[in-house]
């Protein structure tokens, strides 16, 4: 089994816990502060990655951490039973994969806008709404640079793409052009 399925199950099942515990949002921004310590610390890295550790001594040295970090006991609880489970390892992909549930819960999509140029804080209000409109949902732009793209935008909503980029107009162009 692969181990995002793994995590994305544990991550399920403090969802699911979360939800009835009215948490959502609240235990998913403690699991990406525990996933940020946990990237910040090369202790703490070898705690979880070191896989000659017992999970006994990694659940009780990463509950003395969790207990100093002030976290909820669900949390504590929670990664109590994955230390023991010897998938504290998985502690990044476990924050992922909640992350994505909390987005797919509270009807949140990230779109991917790729442009030549950052754009304005008026141009991302006009895209992050007309995106809104057309998929129902709320939108969460991620920027990345292409200069290949020459000017315009092209944007991944899902497994759907918008190319309002200046190439991909050459390229419809020159298409037409081939076809006359």
């Amino acid at each position: 089994m692969s181990n995002r399925l793994i995590a994305h199950r544990y991550a399920k099942a403090l969802a699911d816990l979360a939800v009835k515990d009215g948490n959502l949002v609240k235990y998913g921004e403690e699991l990406a502060e525990i996933s940020a310590l946990v990237r910040q610390s090369p202790d703490l890295e070898r705690l979880c990655f070191y896989p000659l550790i017992a999970p006994a001594q990694k659940a009780a040295a990463f509950g003395a951490v969790l207990d100093q970090a002030r976290v909820s006991p669900a949390l504590r609880t929670f990664f109590k039973v994955v230390a023991q489970a010897a998938r504290l390892s998985l502690v990044h992909e476990i924050a992922a994969c909640y992350a994505d549930l909390v987005d797919r819960h509270t009807g949140v999509v990230e779109a991917r806008v790729l442009s030549a140029q950052p754009l304005s804080p008026n141009q991302t209000d006009a895209l992050s709404a007309s995106l809104a409109k057309r998929t129902g949902k709320t939108i969460r732009l991620r920027w990345q640079p292409d200069p290949a793209i020459l000017g315009g935008v092209k944007v991944q909503v899902g497994s759907t793409v918008f190319d309002a980029s200046l190439q991909g107009q050459l390229r419809l162009l020159k298409a037409k052009l081939l076809t006359a």
